[in-house]
């Protein structure tokens, strides 16, 4: 019998009205929490959705799967996305990773990750074109495009592009190339080597650094009056999620501790911070976010 989840939207509205500056859905076709048997929505068709019963806040994939869909569809998807959130739209994508839903579904994935990032170059000079409108050819062994138009053109003169991953050779050279933003995770510390990487490649290509946003993945954060509660209620919702083994490394805890998390991530430049909430959307630490920790981070900035 059907199941009707937690409302994906209202989280989304709630999002937007509580000011988070941009709100995204993951690419994927199975959960990549717990049981890959869960449930989950389509992405591009969720966050139009989206766009109509939002106003503020940007929107896109964090990030997209290049292997899901020709890059050419992608750029008249996202410029879609663009009109309907009237110029909000971001398009997030990357070289994707999750064999499963890949077999499942009968979508090419390459024989390595090697090769899926061959596939991504490719794609995002097609992408970036047609959104700037300049009708690329591509003869490439994966994609081809021939003067391809993008009309309507987006509402935005530029829409940004981010690209997902921190690999240090491949990734975060296609970021310098070609990307206004990056994502990378893991902890601050781990940070500072890959975007040494990333400064060593806008250098080499000439491009100023400072014009590469950096957004960071910050897990999934729990937030409640004690520890022991927050830590109950993350247990609670990876259960409910296929049973599915509770990440480490995460802002989990008062206040206080996710202020004490995030701020590493503010000494090194960051500002664009990205959490993720599992169903139910656990709507306190939502809230809590960003009514008890912006303030308090804005204010650590200010000193």
């Amino acid at each position: 019998m059907y199941k009707r989840q937690p409302s994906f939207l209202a989280a989304q509205q709630r999002a937007d009205a509580l000011g988070f500056d941009s709100i995204w859905t993951w690419d994927h076709l199975y959960p990549i929490v717990g049981s890959h048997e869960g449930p989950i929505f389509e992405g591009y068709a969720a966050m139009s959705a989206v766009a109509t019963t939002t106003r503020q806040a940007s929107i896109g994939l964090m990030v997209g799967a290049n292997t899901f869909r020709n890059p050419a569809l992608v750029a008249k998807m996202i410029t879609t996305l663009d009109h309907i959130s009237d110029g909000r739209a971001i398009l997030g994508i990357g070289a994707a990773w999750f064999e499963t839903e890949h077999r499942a579904f009968g979508l090419p994935f390459g024989e390595s990750p090697g090769e899926r990032l061959r596939w991504l170059a490719e794609a995002l000079p097609i992408m970036r074109g047609m959104l700037d409108g300049s009708r690329p050819n591509s003869d490439g062994q994966r994609y081809r495009s021939h003067e391809v138009l993008n009309l309507p053109a987006p509402v935005r003169d530029h829409v940004p592009l981010l690209i997902g991953g921190s690999g240090r050779k491949v990734t975060l050279r296609l970021v310098a190339q070609y990307a206004d933003a990056c994502n990378m995770g893991g902890s601050a510390e781990s940070l500072v080597e890959k975007d040494a990487s990333l400064v060593g490649h806008c250098e080499a290509l000439g491009r100023d650094e400072k014009t590469v946003e950096r957004t960071a993945g910050m897990g999934t954060p729990f937030i409640r009056d004690t520890r022991e509660e927050a830590f109950t209620v993350m247990a609670d919702v990876f259960a409910d999620n296929g049973d599915a083994k509770t990440w480490t490394g995460m802002p989990i805890g008062t206040v206080e501790d996710v202020v004490e998390h995030c701020k590493p991530y503010l000494e090194q430049g960051y500002r664009h911070l990205v959490f993720g909430f599992p169903a139910p959307y656990d709507e306190e630490t939502m809230t809590r976010l960003a009514t008890e920790v912006r303030p308090r981070l804005q204010a650590f900035l200010a000193t």
